[in-house]
């Protein structure tokens, strides 16, 4: 079978990652897959912000999620601990930013699991990146001028595996 579909099949999302980092070789493979992404027009807008798990802004990101939740203590963060996480954001003005930044990180999710490495595409955190401290967010994540939170996605060394999803094509697919 072809390997992209191959990899496809295989790709499911990890929540559990081990402590070992990710090599510099490794993010640049997933950084450059998000880049080479199609965007509309080829305008290209999507900015990376690339964090490590530790950085104090994601825990931030992650008490505010909470709060705006109602939620006291989940066992995770919303990343699973992974070693690296990397934050989409793309011109607020242009229509396709969001599509363009779905594609990129697809894009990583893929090359992540064609190199064994686990991943998590992240949406959860949409409320508090666009709340009240949006502005805040922005500054301390140096997006550029205008750009907001599109996505984001974390990425390590996989310490759990799970079945890809399931699905009904039959529900799912109409054939005109």
């Amino acid at each position: 079978m072809n390997k992209v579909i191959e990899t496809i099949k295989e790709r499911s999302s990890t929540r559990g990652y081990t402590d070992k980092p990710l090599t510099e070789e490794e993010l640049d493979i997933l950084l450059h897959a998000g880049l080479q992404a199609p965007t509309a027009a080829n305008r290209q807008e999507i900015h990376f912000t690339v964090l490590p798990g530790s950085h104090p802004i994601l825990q931030e990101l992650e008490e505010e999620k909470n709060r705006l939740r109602d939620i006291i203590a989940p066992p995770h963060n919303f990343y699973y601990e992974a070693p690296t996480v990397v934050i989409l954001s793309a011109d607020s003005t242009y229509k396709w930013s969001s599509l363009d930044a779905g594609i990129a990180v697809e894009n990583m999710a893929l090359a992540a699991e064609s190199l064994r490495l686990g991943n998590l595409i992240i949406g959860c955190i949409l409320d508090a990146m666009s709340g009240e401290k949006k502005a805040y967010y922005a500054d301390a994540l140096k997006f550029p001028p205008g750009y907001e939170y599109k996505i984001a996605i974390a990425f390590g060394h996989k310490a759990v595996t799970k079945e890809p999803h399931t699905y009904d094509a039959e529900v799912q697919i109409t054939r005109l």
